[in-house]
């Protein structure tokens, strides 16, 4: 970490010769449990991990916003509200000044800053890139114009909603909370504008497993079909029982009228409600056997998530193209070499990407042998859970 800082500054100085940087960090997230839960005003466990997007920044005394970020375009923009531009859909350039306008919206004076970024968090990994770029931007506001007021939870909201209206991606607020907060987090989002955040304290590291994200290096560009269609046939559900999220649903009448409402909208939309209710009180439940110190019952949870994505859920291959099934091979190898041990599911939106495993210590070298026999090397990323969200780090 302190040899990435001390390039990273080299190249601020370089670019902003004459400025003293902040040095600030903003983790990726991994989903524990609640896949697909949080579009519903559902419940999901999620942490911060030890992957980070970390700024070297300065407030310059103007009007101007200066990104430099490596790999990416550079871009200037002004310190003030501006309306969502279409060309600037899917660009990091549309997060910062969606995380700008909403700040000024809610009443603050921003000024200008000068900031050279750099990312380990993988793009497309699962673990959310964006959401930890979003939170960056936000805690580098909120220190150097804000006093610090801007509560983390308040962050989240802030990140989720540039994404939503200036990005252009319909996100729930899972990642950004995470990110934002640190550590384990349980999140019920049965009221989204005031979220339940509690933060979990568990000691992962001395659960004699170690966290692994699997990238199975398969192809995800055009799945965003596969993941509306979730969204839609849940909501479509909803909407027959007069709601609009399946959280308020009772589930005693989905189920006397699953005979009825799987010939007027498909036995699939049947069963991603179906995994939608379990998922729910899963999601709840992993937390609560962390809170216990339960981690066996801990990891047959996560193992019935998995099961619920891959049997209910549908998402670990897309019907567009049958012939890909990474997750699928990734799954059933994680099993044969976990051998009944550990817990293993898909991880994130699903299709394509990536599996989360929690591998038993005494397997870990085999186990990431394994699986790196099959999708290349450097393909299992061993992780850890950080315990703090979006900060300063010097």
């Amino acid at each position: 970490m302190n040899s990435r800082i001390e390039s990273l500054k080299k190249t601020f100085h370089t670019a902003f010769p004459n400025a003293i940087p902040t040095v600030f960090s903003a983790p990726g997230r991994t989903e524990i449990g609640g896949n697909h839960t949080d579009h519903q005003h559902g419940r999901v466990l999620c942490a911060a991990v030890n992957l980070d997007t970390v700024a070297c920044a300065s407030a310059n005394g103007s009007n101007i916003i200066r990104i430099r970020s490596e790999g990416y375009d550079s871009f200037d923009i002004t310190a003030e509200f501006s309306q969502p531009t279409p060309e600037e859909y899917g660009k990091s350039v549309a997060l910062v000044r969606g995380v700008v306008s909403r700040i000024a919206e809610l009443g603050y004076t921003i000024g200008g800053f000068d900031a050279c970024i750099t990312s380990d968090v993988l793009p497309g990994s699962g673990l959310s890139s964006s959401a930890a770029f979003e939170v960056l931007i936000g805690t580098i506001i909120n220190h150097f114009f804000c006093y610090n007021k801007i509560p983390p939870t308040e962050i989240a909201r802030i990140g989720q909603y540039a994404e939503n209206v200036y990005f252009g991606k319909p996100c729930g607020l899972m990642d950004q909370t995470a990110s934002a907060v640190g550590g384990a987090v349980a999140i019920d989002f049965f009221a989204p504008a005031a979220p339940i955040v509690q933060r979990i304290d568990f000691d992962f590291a001395a659960s004699g497993h170690t966290l692994c994200i699997i990238d199975t290096r398969s192809e995800h560009g055009d799945l965003t079909e596969d993941y509306s269609a979730i969204t839609q046939e849940m909501g479509t559900i909803a909407k027959h029982f007069g709601e609009t999220h399946l959280r308020h649903v009772d589930e005693g009448k989905f189920r006397a009228a699953i005979p009825e409402i799987r010939k007027l909208y498909g036995d699939r939309a049947v069963l991603r409600a179906m995994h939608f209710f379990a998922e729910d009180k899963r999601a709840a439940a992993e937390a609560e056997a962390l809170k216990n110190g339960d981690f066996t019952a801990f990891l047959s949870l996560v193992n019935e998530s998995g099961a619920s994505s891959s049997l209910l859920l549908e998402n670990i291959w897309s019907p567009a193209a049958p012939q890909q099934q990474a997750i699928t091979l990734a799954l059933a190898m994680g099993k044969d070499l976990l051998g009944g041990r550990g817990a293993i599911r898909v991880h994130g939106g699903g299709f394509a990407g990536t599996v989360q495993a929690f591998v038993p210590n005494d397997i870990l070298d085999d186990f990431t042998a394994g699986m790196e026999h099959i999708f290349g090397s450097g393909c299992c990323h061993v992780l850890s859970i950080r315990s703090f969200g979006g900060c300063i780090t010097e």
